[in-house]
């Protein structure tokens, strides 16, 4: 097996191919956005979820189990390029930036991979999230390890020509380079950054070539905010979702699929289980 098990795309539409002749690096057709959501529906889930499991569900678990749902309702999205061509991922992956601490006691940020998101439950995710999580901090992921410990041996000005490289074997020729301390796939189809957790309501963050990934998602604090209901204007809890895709991958049309399965699992998320006691469903609610 490959660095990534995906299929070829076949009988791409002309705007999917003039977009690849078109841009040769994810930095060139950056597409953003922001998606605001109703938040009571989600926080009122989750409250149920930590009673009944006992999981620290939070917000962060919720968001990169819709960015799952996206990809899983929109297959075209959930793609890697091996030079101008798509191929789609067999597997939904999505993957999450953790803050660790680097040499010296410095702040740093690493990244671990949830894989099969779509198959998964948000408390299913935040156990697995928090065991990676407390691995990568204590130093005992060992793909991360190597991989950290080869780049320390590369000197600043080499490095991009270094990660362009390693990119062009692992994605371009889809080559496993485990054995090298390279992590298979690490990224995923898309990175998740909660920055919400920094007390940023919104932000925009860029892709990253290295990663492969078209999509980078930032998850914004939960604020109040006064809302529309109906004709009337009342207190409303409220999240903003920032967004970065690679418009060779993603235009307008993708997007729509992916926000309508944002919104559903965010805003109706007793979806995710039919069989919550109906006293704890809210109704849904419309930005």
């Amino acid at each position: 097996m490959g660095n990534v098990d995906a299929v070829r795309m076949s009988a791409l539409s002309p705007f999917r191919r003039i977009a690849l002749g078109t841009w040769r690096t994810p930095m060139d057709p950056q597409i953003y956005g922001t998606l605001k959501l109703r938040m009571e529906p989600a926080l009122a889930y989750i409250e149920d979820v930590r009673r009944r499991t006992g999981q620290h569900v939070t917000v962060t678990h919720m968001v990169i189990k819709a960015i799952g749902a996206a990809l899983a309702a929109c297959g075209d999205a959930n793609v890697v390029l091996r030079g101008s061509r798509p191929y789609r991922r067999r597997g939904v992956d999505v993957s999450v930036l953790v803050a660790v601490t680097g040499a010296g006691g410095k702040a740093d940020l690493s990244a671990t991979k949830i894989e099969a998101v779509d198959g998964k439950t948000p408390a299913e995710i935040a156990a697995e999230l928090d065991r990676r999580a407390q691995d990568i901090r204590a130093h005992r992921d060992d793909g991360l390890r190597r991989a950290r410990r080869t780049l320390s041996f590369v000197p600043t000005w080499l490095m991009g020509l270094v990660l362009r490289f390693m990119t062009f074997l692992s994605y371009t020729l889809n080559l496993d380079l485990r054995r090298f301390g390279v992590p298979r796939d690490p990224f995923g189809a898309a990175v998740v950054s909660s920055i919400g957790s920094l007390g940023l309501e919104s932000a925009l963050i860029p892709l990253v070539a290295y990663s492969a990934a078209p999509i980078v998602i930032a998850a914004g604090a939960v604020t109040d905010e006064p809302v529309v209901e109906g004709d009337k204007v009342v207190p409303g809890k409220v999240m903003r979702i920032g967004a970065t895709f690679d418009h060779r991958i993603i235009d307008g049309s993708h997007a729509a699929v992916m926000v309508a399965a944002i919104r559903r699992t965010i805003e109706e998320p007793w979806t995710l289980e039919p069989a919550l006691d109906v006293q704890n469903r809210s109704p849904s609610f419309a930005s």
